[in-house]
């Protein structure tokens, strides 16, 4: 089924490859977007938190309401690809003009939900109850003073009316083989925490620092003592776990010790327990570092975004797992490790289960090592990689469809 889109997939890619928007300002694509679904016939809602489009295709019969979910926007990296139909867009980032790449794939997930709305269209007699079809908005985060995102269109109401009953989403993966696709029940990306930890001493000559509460040296101590909540405070071979200071900023002059010292970090973590301890210890390493070296901490934790842990039902899996290895083979179906990066597909699981699986966009005998990364202006996908992802969401749809027959 999927082979017979996968033209109109592979040319709905490119355009949107070389047409990025950024988080919140995706106005040309959801306009694109809705075009295409309304020509299926479907019904079609735009505005969602901002610049999401819905649609809804009602097979006429009594069934479960499946949620598909591809995210839309691009980030501000110049491309260079060197494909003959590289972006070329502008775009403005926190007040800068600024290049903008669909340099994490989300082109492809425009496209291959593109392809399974207009597949399960026309193909209406294999479906009992609803297919729900989100295309989202920000999913890198919404600009500064916005909200955005899974978490906004949630808040709006998107898994309601109808009523979402599991959400299914699949994600490019460039160092995973074309044809391929990858899964891990339980947490299989983190939750991610932003953090700013704020530490007040007293400013003094540079020369007299017996004079000073210094913030500087209190900071560094609270950083090196944030290192030791994984290491020692976490049962790492349960699930991973990151604690990043990411920025420092603090002082003007080498001769003058500052009175204050911001530090801003990320903490990831894979399971809902863990997350807790991790916020739990900041403060409390941060609050007590600072109160002994006479200084205050000030601690804000989440400061900014926060997403929940990306968990894959266990339940779930299980059940989906036989037909895709059925249908696309065992051997291309991978079992994987989670992994530290994050994403808001989480908030829809939220609501309800839900399986976010990798798709694989590698050509064919590439070391994965040197695939471009996700985020660079190197980023690849093998388009031959995409019909696979239309067939796992034609197919985790159909089967849960036809597992949970009312």
């Amino acid at each position: 089924m999927a082979t017979s889109v996968e033209q109109d997939v592979i040319e709905w890619r490119r355009h949107f490859h070389q047409h990025p928007e950024l988080s919140n300002r995706e106005f040309e694509t959801a306009k694109r977007i809705a075009d295409e679904l309304k020509q299926l016939g479907l019904e079609v809602q735009t505005g969602i938190a901002h610049t999401g489009v819905v649609a809804v295709l009602d097979s006429g019969k009594p069934g479960p309401v499946v949620a598909l979910r591809a995210d839309i926007d691009g980030l501000p990296v110049k491309e260079i690809s060197g494909l003959p139909f590289a972006s070329k867009a502008v775009g403005e980032y926190n007040g800068q003009q600024v290049p903008v790449m669909h340099a994490c794939g989300h082109d492809t997930h425009i496209a291959m939900l593109l392809g399974t709305a207009k597949m399960l269209s026309q193909h209406k007699e294999l479906l009992t109850g609803k297919v729900k079809f989100i295309f989202q908005p920000a999913e890198e985060g919404a600009p500064a003073g916005e909200e955005g995102g899974a978490e906004l269109m949630v808040k709006q109401g998107v898994m309601k009316k109808p009523d979402v009953d599991v959400v299914f989403g699949v994600h490019i993966w460039s160092n995973l083989e074309a044809g391929k696709i990858s899964y891990k029940p339980g947490g299989t990306l983190a939750a991610v925490d932003t953090f700013k930890i704020v530490v007040k001493g007293k400013q003094a000559h540079g020369a007299y620092p017996w004079k000073s509460v210094d913030p500087v040296v209190t900071s560094a101590q609270i950083i090196m003592g944030l290192q030791t909540i994984v290491s020692r405070e976490l049962e790492l071979i349960e699930e991973a776990a990151v604690v990043t200071v990411g920025s420092i900023h603090g002082g003007v002059r080498s001769n003058i010790i500052p009175n204050e010292v911001e530090i801003v970090g990320t903490l990831r973590s894979l399971n809902p327990e863990m997350r807790e301890h991790i916020r739990e210890a900041v403060k409390r390493k941060a609050i007590n570092i600072a109160a002994s070296m006479g200084a205050v901490a000030e601690v804000t934790v989440p400061f900014g975004a926060n997403y929940p842990v990306t968990y894959n039902d266990p339940a779930l899996m299980g059940k989906m797992l036989p037909y895709l290895q059925n249908n696309l083979g065992s051997e291309n179906v991978v079992l994987s490790k989670a992994q530290t990066g994050a994403e808001d597909f989480s908030f829809y699981q939220q609501q309800v289960p839900g399986l976010f699986l990798g798709v694989g966009g590698m050509p064919k005998g590439t070391n994965k090592e040197e695939a471009p990364a996700h985020h660079t202006p190197e980023f690849f996908v093998d388009e031959a990689g995409l019909k696979t992802g239309v067939q796992t969401l034609i197919g985790l749809t159909l089967d849960y469809m036809n597992s949970h027959q009312q």
